[in-house]
């Protein structure tokens, strides 16, 4: 199956600020054009507030983009000032939007996870479930730190910090159900490309 939708169709259908994201994006792919693409809109309801997050991976000739969005009230955000002076008004919004640009050659691990529907009469036509997408390029790092420790619960000696450093992956989960048959599809495809880019970098 070959998917015809365009990178700026797929930003438009995820409805999240459209014209920053795909903006930003084209952007970042400074004059490349994205052959392959899926566009991720999270919605979480935290009390009576609504919290959208939006990624973005474009996979066109030697790299990926990958960009994040989300928004959030402007009262919340100490950095943020009108640029006459004054504070944020009830109500207003500022959105935050991070890019970053990975060579395929770096691309580590690419896993895809599908799920299908009662396997016992599988037929290759037939929709996925769900999918889920892993990707790990070792570009940034989170540092979970702890106070470290002897074993003895009666020693009082400060033995240091330990701690995990662990590479942020990126994990989508992509469901039928809520994003749409072709939104599964989308990222089966991505993976195939990325992948098949994976082995022409290596020659």
């Amino acid at each position: 199956m070959t998917l015809t939708r365009s990178l700026k169709e797929a930003i438009d259908r995820g409805g999240f600020y459209p014209d920053l994201v795909h903006h930003t994006v084209t952007d970042a792919l400074d004059g490349r054009e994205a052959s392959h693409q899926i566009v991720h809109v999270d919605t979480h309801f935290d009390m009576e507030e609504v919290h959208r997050h939006i990624t973005v991976l474009a996979l066109a000739e030697d790299v990926v983009v990958v960009a994040h969005l989300d928004d959030h009230d402007a009262e919340d955000d100490p950095g943020f000032s009108h640029d006459d002076g004054g504070r944020a008004g009830p109500g207003e919004v500022v959105a935050r939007i991070s890019t970053e640009v990975v060579p395929v050659p770096r691309m580590g691990s690419v896993i895809l996870s599908e799920v299908h529907r009662r396997p016992q009469s599988f037929r290759p036509d037939r929709g996925l479930a769900e999918v889920t997408l892993t990707m790990n390029w070792s570009g940034g790092a989170r540092i979970d730190t702890m106070p470290a420790d002897c074993g003895n619960p009666e020693c009082m000696a400060d033995h240091g910090d330990t701690g995990n450093v662990s590479p942020e992956d990126i994990t989508l989960r992509i469901a039928s159900t809520a994003e749409g048959d072709t939104a599964v599809d989308e990222a089966r495809e991505f993976v195939r490309a990325l992948r098949r880019a994976q082995v022409r970098a290596a020659r």
